[in-house]
């Protein structure tokens, strides 16, 4: 059904860096979770008012909320692919993490309604001091249930599949609570034939209290996904790779360091990377170099890159026996450790080392602890060699 959908309504389906075939996507998802969301939340709400069931009810209330949410997905895909203009200038791809946090709020809203309604028909329950009875919801009911359970089944592998193909994480929370939604029902449909043949009156509402919680938590868990892209995060390791994989085809680039990437929404990153270069190389043809690749970064990987070239030296022996040396002297600190922007200043009483430090988030030790341990390990050296360090966090 997924691939019949989209060679009915995506035009050059493949082409997932475009921002209208990124919008056709969303379009087309966005309309089929509404129409979806809207017929089962109509079967469960009739089926709860004419039998007083009020986890169906409010199953049925939760689906009609995840059809708002539809409508704010595909609103927010409108929106991200707008161009760039001037109070925009890296276009609006970002809105898309708002639509998310948007969701995110439906989903924890409508589980807290849920879980204080179901609480004060337990407590009703609970104190009432006549007896109450269970009717038997029907096999209509059941059979209105089973079918949004395979409903609800089919819609999170719908999106998953689609978010996983355009990168959206708007897909990816609709996908979360989707799967939330069937194991909600399933939840309901247990609880009203356990109730109905084991003569409980408040499993209804205990069942009611356990799906709202589960809701709840899925609701939270799209939160913080969320916060993160709008907080700013770590890149994703593909785009990593792929930038250091293209840069590393030239022989040219002899290092990579100081890499930032950001992101502007799905598809749309902004890079800025030093690579070192060859100092006694030609400048010109170096530049045109640098120029190639951050062209090819725009082309292939839909990368807007700045390159910073650092010249070093490769020709002098005593730099490059003395870089390999520290290089392995930083490594006995912390195999995570590397270095950079090697250079030497060599004087009549001491050599300064030059270099930059870059030390993963992972790395226990500080700036001053790192700084330390390389002299340290410097001055039993033969001769009299000094650190001139700069740390980064990579």
């Amino acid at each position: 059904m997924t691939t019949l959908l989209i060679k009915t309504f995506i035009k050059n389906p493949e082409d997932v860096k475009d921002a209208r075939v990124r919008s056709a996507y969303g379009t087309m998802v966005s309309v089929v979770c509404i129409v979806l969301n809207l017929l089962v939340a109509a079967g469960k709400i009739a089926m709860g008012a004419l039998f007083g069931a009020i986890s169906i009810m409010a199953d049925g209330m939760n689906n009609l909320s995840d059809a708002g949410s539809s409508l704010v997905s595909l609103i927010s895909f409108r929106m991200a692919a707008k161009p760039a203009d001037r109070e925009h200038p890296f276009g609006h791809a970002r809105i898309e993490y708002v639509a998310s946090l948007l969701v995110s709020v439906i989903i924890i809203l409508v589980g807290w309604t849920l879980f204080t309604d179901s609480i004060g028909t337990l407590v009703e329950l609970l104190q009432s001091t006549e007896p109450a009875s269970v009717s038997d919801a029907g096999w209509l009911t059941y059979a209105v249930l089973g079918v949004s359970i395979a409903v609800k089944l089919w819609m999170f592998f719908f999106n998953r599949k689609i978010a996983k193909k355009i990168d959206s994480s708007v897909m990816r929370a609709t996908a979360t609570d989707c799967i939330s939604d069937a194991g909600a029902t399933l939840g309901v449909l247990a609880a009203q034939i356990a109730a109905f043949y084991l003569g409980l009156p408040w499993l209804d509402s205990a069942v009611g209290i356990a799906i709202s919680v589960l809701i709840i938590i899925a609701g939270i868990r799209v939160l913080g996904e969320t916060k993160n892209s709008i907080l700013g995060e770590a890149p994703d390791g593909e785009v990593v790779d792929g930038i250091k994989a293209l840069v590393g085809e030239y022989p040219e680039a002899l290092g990579i360091h100081d890499l930032m990437v950001h992101s502007y929404g799905p598809g749309h990153h902004i890079a800025s990377l030093h690579v070192e270069v060859d100092g006694e190389a030609d400048v010109y043809h170096t530049h045109d170099v640098i120029d190639n690749i951050e062209k090819r970064l725009h082309a292939e990987l839909g990368i807007i890159a700045t390159i910073h070239m650092d010249p070093i030296v490769t020709n002098d022996e005593r730099v490059n026996a003395l870089r390999e040396r520290t290089g392995a002297l930083i490594k006995e600190i912390d195999a995570g450790l590397s270095m950079h922007d090697f250079r030497v200043v060599a004087g009549p009483s001491h050599t300064n080392l030059i270099f930059d430090i870059e030390a993963p988030f992972e790395c226990k030790l500080s700036e001053a602890e790192i700084k330390q341990a390389v002299a340290d390990r410097l001055s039993g050296w033969e001769g009299t060699f000094f650190a001139v360090i700069t740390v980064d966090r990579q």
